[in-house]
């Protein structure tokens, strides 16, 4: 069993949100649905957690039981790291589809308030090169992109 599992909180939405992330990775389902017993916090036979694994890691998601109250900031993403530009492509337009929000430098927040980090393996390779101007000229690409485009940092990179 992993020792340490990542807690979401969500104001009622931890069900749809663990669908939808499970939906985006291969080795990724919904492990155990657990409803509010009677007498519980909320109402009864809702869901109350929903635990699920994201390619083999597990999570656990709550819903809150009296409203809204905790938020999600940027203090904390998921770090996704994709191999190719259209696995950055597709889990960009799924995670911010439907309310989500893009940021900066390949970081969003989809339409549950859960911040992630889209990152294409070739950027920290790319920024950990040994000459100071090539990196340099990768963090100015980086810096100017929300969803990163890995021909960009390339072109950078060569200039």
């Amino acid at each position: 069993m992993q020792k340490i599992t990542t807690f979401l909180w969500y104001d009622n939405q931890a069900e749809p949100a663990a669908r939808l992330y499970t939906s985006l990775f291969g080795d990724s389902r919904i492990l155990r649905i657990q409803r509010t017993p009677p007498g519980g916090p909320g109402e009864a036979g809702s869901v109350m957690l929903v635990e699920f694994e994201l390619a083999g890691q597990r999570f656990i998601a709550l819903n809150g039981a009296h409203g809204p109250g905790q938020s999600f900031t940027e203090a904390v993403s998921l770090y996704v790291d994709c191999q190719t530009q259209e696995e950055v492509d597709e889990l960009w337009g799924r995670l911010t589809a439907d309310g989500g929000q893009e940021g900066p430098c390949g970081w969003l927040k989809d339409r549950f308030g859960v911040s992630w980090q889209i990152v294409p393996d070739a950027l920290p390779r790319l920024l950990g090169d040994p000459d100071p101007a090539r990196a340099g000229r990768v963090m100015q690409a980086m810096m100017s992109m929300q969803k990163i485009d890995i021909r960009g940092l390339v072109a950078a990179y060569d200039q």
